[in-house]
């Protein structure tokens, strides 16, 4: 196995990516990831502590092995003494094998991404200007053999199977989309709707989706935004057993998320008889009315047609807003129809934890202008293991540690304690979470606001010691909170 390990200090403003100083720390981590990189069959820890000849004591590794699990770059297997540790790997389309840290000097999270991706990445991040004009290309689609044409190598799809398997197959399809339901709805929701610019917390997200209250001094169209991706997500939970790529399925998809936000209110879940246009690109879609149903009719044909359910679900990321079938909300129809084929496979969904919004963009850029599905490929590995990591948690109530959570917890404590102690309804948290947010750095804050909504979110009567909070402080704060 061919281990590339990224130089933090080398120039990425080509790329558009912000150049970090090589920190101790960071070269720390590449010689810890070195280590295990030699171990394919996996390395215990006691192995570790030998190899890495007494430089950090054995809770400084065990810290170490525990920020780079929680950032993807490691994973860890069995348990108790048995315990082994590999790297979890990235499979370029050559077959090589990239793994990048993608931390910075302060451990912020970033996408780690192959060198064809980085490159990709760099064109469409040029100005508009100097990118040529590009048409759709049905060769781009007509070349795609179900089951012989594969855009994720066998190799990361067997990884992501590994990782997303979660119940038996003899279990209906749905189940364990079901079992985690409240967390998906909240999860899915907000993160497709975030990838569209919808400025709403997660806490925001969640008020809403309870009580069906708008957030104060936020646009009526992101309200709307969030309830429709609640009632697609419950319409593929419902009818998990039904839900395929077919015609029924994608269209009524696309009515159930684009309700209420359509100058035509007859386009929504009705294919398009007029030409669009899409921002920040040089790229223009198909035109004519005839050639958009015969290649969306061709599209879906293709994806049901594919058996492995991670090519099936990448493929409709790809193809479905390539060819924008609809006026408009065609990325979130592809995104909610990825979890077709996992919701059925009993497979952990994909809720797109943490993708930021410009890497998404570039992502499709780059299959919009270039036909080329890397840089994508990348963004769609990385937020399935997230989703996984996110979701085994939630099932088993265990997980990885998180560095950020580790750096703040003094402030994300106080900060919840506070809340409760001062007993504040939601509306009055979110503005209190955000003014302590304030006195962090400004690349920190809304990853804040996200840890600390997501601890009130889930704090329960056992929970509390933690927060130096009594029971009756907690019930108290519990009768406004719902």
């Amino acid at each position: 196995m061919t281990l590339v390990m990224s130089q933090f200090s080398k120039s990425r403003h080509q790329a558009g990516v912000e150049v970090m100083p090589k920190t101790h720390a960071n070269k720390q981590y590449e010689v810890l990831l070195d280590l295990v990189s030699h171990h394919p069959e996996g390395i215990r820890i006691e192995q570790i502590d030998a190899g890495l000849h007494g430089v950090a004591t054995r809770r400084t590794v065990q810290r170490w092995l525990n920020d780079l699990i929680a950032q993807g770059y490691l994973r860890r297997e069995r348990a108790g003494r048995a315990t082994r540790y590999r790297a979890a790997t990235m499979v370029t389309a050559a077959g090589n094998v990239k793994l990048e840290l993608g931390l910075t000097g302060r451990g912020e999270i970033r996408v780690p991404l192959t060198a064809e991706a980085e490159s990709i990445q760099a064109y469409v991040l040029q100005p508009l200007g100097r990118r040529p004009a590009a048409r759709y290309n049905r060769a781009f689609l007509d070349a795609y053999r179900p089951n012989r044409t594969f855009y994720l190598p066998e190799t990361i799809r067997t990884e992501l199977r590994s990782q997303g398997s979660v119940v038996g197959s003899h279990e209906p399809a749905g189940t364990y989309a079901r079992q985690i339901a409240s967390r998906l709805l909240i999860d899915l929701s907000w993160n497709s709707s975030r990838l569209e610019g919808n400025t709403y917390s997660l806490l925001e997200t969640e008020h809403l989706l309870s009580v069906g209250e708008a957030a104060e001094g936020k646009g009526a169209i992101e309200a709307q935004m969030i309830l429709n991706h609640k009632e697609a997500i419950e319409f593929l939970l419902a009818s998990a057993e039904e839900i395929q790529f077919n015609s029924y399925t994608i269209q009524n998809l696309h009515a159930l998320l684009s309700e209420n936000l359509l100058p035509d209110p007859a386009a929504s879940g009705r294919l398009r008889t007029i030409a669009v246009g899409i921002g920040q690109t040089s790229f223009t879609p198909l035109d004519g009315p005839q050639r958009i149903a015969e290649c969306f009719q061709c599209v879906l044909e293709t994806a049901a047609a594919i058996d492995d359910p991670f090519e099936q679900a990448f493929f409709a990321m790809v193809h479905l807003p390539y060819l924008q079938p609809f006026e408009d909300v065609n990325k979130r129809v592809s995104r909610l129809a990825a979890n077709i084929p996992l919701i059925k496979h009993n497979l952990c969904p994909l809720s797109f934890v943490d993708v930021p919004q410009q890497v998404y963009i570039s992502a499709m850029l780059a299959v919009y202008e270039l036909n080329r599905v890397e840089l994508l490929r990348d963004v769609f590995v990385w937020a399935y293991q997230r989703s996984c990591a996110r979701y085994s948690a939630v099932r088993q109530s265990v997980g990885e540690p998180d560095p950020f959570r580790m750096r703040y917890r003094i402030q994300i404590g106080e900060t919840v304690a506070e809340v409760v102690r001062m007993a504040m309804t939601k509306v009055q948290a979110v503005s209190f979470i955000r003014s302590r947010a304030e006195r962090l750095a400004e690349q920190d804050r809304s990853r804040f606001v996200e840890v600390v909504e997501t601890q009130l979110m889930t704090l329960h009567l056992g929970s509390i010691a933690r927060f130096r909070l009594r029971p009756s402080e907690f019930e108290k704060w519990v009768q406004v909170w719902k």
